[in-house]
């Protein structure tokens, strides 16, 4: 069993940081930051999207556990308090991680320009916005125009991400064990010229959407909380990934109680 640690850098997490690889060594774990078959996260959903990007090239091999030292977040199934069966776990399931590995759909996109193409892939969206300016673009549906959109962006989430800027948007809460993406406006105008649906809209597997924006367009690009410019971009393809990110988990949590804990239930009830 290998594992690599990665820590949001506040002094808390650096602190659990240090006693997990104490307790992870005399378990005879080894840290390995190349090959690890195990990331472990210890801060908060930041700090697990950081590791994912980390280890994108390997997503297929890792399996990703969070440890989270603020608020509960979706990503991280553990408390700062449970380090010793946070490892205990680890070493007594070493065998059978992959029985234990859950995996979840992210998105692709695959950004065409003048210079070629660039493949991106996200684990909670993917935004399109424009830079000083409002987005004019196309929406493109399975290659037939849907509607055309002015407003301040477009908005692609994957399952995992719809309780996090998609919610915000008005978008729907989706189970992350469907394979599909939702699409959301970000402050669409609606006139005579430009019409949009004005809702979310869920697309499976199978189904991919287009962005094509008004050609010399400065755009801000993001995929989780990496961000770039961009002018020279003529379409946008988003759909489901082939690869999927695993989560290991080493006891139950369900997706719905860990929602209702995030938006619903107050520390008092």
């Amino acid at each position: 069993m290998k594992y690599c640690l990665l820590s949001r850098g506040d002094e808390l997490s650096d602190r659990l940081t240090e006693k997990f690889r104490e307790l992870a060594a005399l378990r005879g774990i080894t840290e390995d930051e190349e090959e690890p078959d195990i990331v472990v996260t210890i801060g908060g959903d930041g700090t697990l999207l950081q590791a994912f990007h980390k280890f994108l090239h390997r997503l297929e091999e890792v399996s990703f556990v969070g440890v989270h030292t603020g608020h509960l977040g979706f990503f991280a199934d553990w408390k700062a308090n449970e380090l010793d069966l946070l490892v205990s776990n680890m070493a007594e399931h070493a065998e059978n991680r992959h029985a234990l590995t859950v995996r979840y759909p992210v998105v692709e996109i695959v950004l065409k320009s003048r210079g070629g193409e660039t493949v991106w892939h996200a684990l909670n969206e993917f935004t399109v916005k424009g830079n000083n300016t409002m987005l004019v673009a196309e929406l493109h549906i399975n290659d037939e125009l849907f509607e055309m959109f002015r407003g301040d962006g477009i908005c692609v989430a994957a399952p995992m991400g719809s309780t996090a800027y998609n919610k915000s948007l008005g978008g729907a809460i989706i189970h992350p064990n469907l394979e599909s993406i939702q699409v959301s406006e970000i402050a669409s105008i609606n006139n005579r010229v430009y019409r949009t649906l004005g809702s979310s809209l869920v697309l499976p597997r199978h189904h991919h959407c287009d962005i094509i924006p008004r050609a010399g367009q400065k755009l801000l690009l993001s995929r989780d909380h990496l961000l770039e410019e961009a002018e020279d971009i003529e379409s946008i393809a988003c759909r489901v990934a082939d690869k999927k990110v695993g989560f290991i988990r080493y006891r139950p949590f369900p997706f719905w109680t860990r929602v209702r804990e995030a938006f619903i239930q107050n520390d008092g009830s």
